[in-house]
């Protein structure tokens, strides 16, 4: 059985809780049927409760599905670049700063569904565009080295992540 480092590729540490809860599944598997299961969960949200937190300084769910979305963006860039062997190294990501310069809470609610939908069709398309030696190629970004196929799998992962805590902590 192979080790999940050898399935998944090179990652920094702090995304090990986000590829822990994808790792056993195939990614391109993974990455489709959580397109639908995520589609139906948002459907499912009712409408008074678009805008909640679950305490003051955190996040409105609007405002976490558009962090899953702008996530899914930044990732899928990185994995681009690693996959085209890109020699920079790409910048970190702010998610209070791009959370709090969203206007999330004034968008509706059915685009952000539908914005998730397209940008996950999206990075499908993408990931299977890449070849076995474009999922093994090693990028960086911010201080640490990591595979293409990584960040497919904290794709996955994060929004498994996010999913876990609206349901847990927002109680949808």
């Amino acid at each position: 059985m192979e080790s999940a480092i050898s399935k998944v590729g090179t990652y920094a540490p702090h995304f090990s809780p986000y590829i822990k809860l994808v790792e056993n599944e195939d990614l391109k598997t993974v990455l489709q049927t959580q397109a639908q299961e995520i589609e139906k969960f948002f459907n499912s949200i009712p409408e008074e409760k678009y805008l909640f937190k679950y305490a003051p300084d955190k996040w409105s769910i609007k405002e976490v599905i558009q962090h899953i979305i702008d996530t899914e963006r930044v990732f899928a860039y990185r994995a681009l670049a690693f996959s085209r062997k890109d020699v920079h190294t790409l910048p970190s990501m702010d998610e209070n700063s791009y959370a709090s310069n969203s206007n999330a809470d004034n968008r509706n609610f059915r685009d952000l569904v539908h914005e998730f939908v397209a940008v996950r069709k999206s990075t499908i398309f993408l990931f299977n565009s890449f070849s076995s030696e474009q999922l093994n190629q090693v990028g960086k970004a911010s201080s640490y080295e990591m595979s293409t196929k990584a960040m497919g799998f904290t794709i996955a992962g994060h929004a498994a992540h996010h999913l876990n805590i609206l349901k847990e902590r927002y109680l949808v």
